[in-house]
């Protein structure tokens, strides 16, 4: 039982932010398909803009790395437990980051789209939903830290 929790964490992990990184990429595609009918010499920052939510996915193959080495053969319920939780918490949060910062993206492919010189400003605002995935990153790290290696 301890083994299919902790597996279920690390899937949620990756799956969780996979699927978050590949909704978020076509909001962003969306958004720049249409932009680029209005101002097609701006294809390279709506490019730009599009890609920022796959690094969401990113997080969760580096929560599998963190996590797996903690994972095996006698493991205790609490540290299943531990694996399960910061998995399924960092998946979470990686999923809602990407779709949130595809929203602010998309926002920022349209006004590029019409004209207005919104590139600077959409990735500095991009950043903030980021720092979330990252922040449910670090906490996977920290309870890493605290579990045996087998």
């Amino acid at each position: 039982m301890e083994l299919l929790l902790a597996y279920l964490g690390v899937a949620l992990c990756v799956g969780l932010s996979g699927v978050g990184s590949a909704y978020g990429v076509t909001i962003c595609g969306n958004a720049a398909i249409g932009a680029f009918k209005k101002n097609p010499e701006s294809s390279g920052s709506y490019l730009g803009l599009s890609a920022l939510p796959s690094s969401q996915g990113l997080y969760g193959f580096v929560g599998y790395f963190m996590l797996m080495p903690h994972i095996g053969e006698g493991m205790s319920m609490a540290a299943a437990a531990a694996v399960l939780g910061a998995g399924f918490a960092c998946g979470l949060v990686a999923l809602f980051s990407a779709i949130r910062q595809a929203k602010v993206c998309a926002n920022g492919i349209s006004a590029i789209g019409a004209g207005h010189n919104a590139f600077g400003t959409t990735m500095v605002l991009a950043v903030f939903p980021e720092l979330y995935a990252i922040l449910g990153l670090l906490v996977l790290i920290l309870i890493a830290g605290t579990l045996p290696t087998f």
